[in-house]
């Protein structure tokens, strides 16, 4: 485990990023407080991004989307 200061992460993140993907875990402290930990991903884990990881996790019942509900939304109605 390394630790490093926020100035240091940002003068060198791509040194730290190499040094993460190679298993090595940082450290990121704030004076001497630890603020961050820069840990690889899980390679096994497939990931997800925008609106798209939230598919399938809920409904919405039809009444939420009538046109003058989202209208007045929007300052429409």
């Amino acid at each position: 485990m390394t630790i490093v200061t926020v100035h240091e992460a940002k003068t060198h993140l791509s040194r730290l990023l190499v040094q993460v993907e190679q298993g090595e875990e940082i450290i990121v402290a704030r004076g001497d407080r630890p603020a961050a930990r820069l840990v690889p991903l899980d390679p096994t884990r497939p990931r997800r991004r925008g609106l798209g990881a939230l598919r399938g996790r809920g409904t919405f019942a039809d009444e939420h989307w009538a046109a003058e509900d989202v209208g007045a939304l929007f300052g429409r109605v």
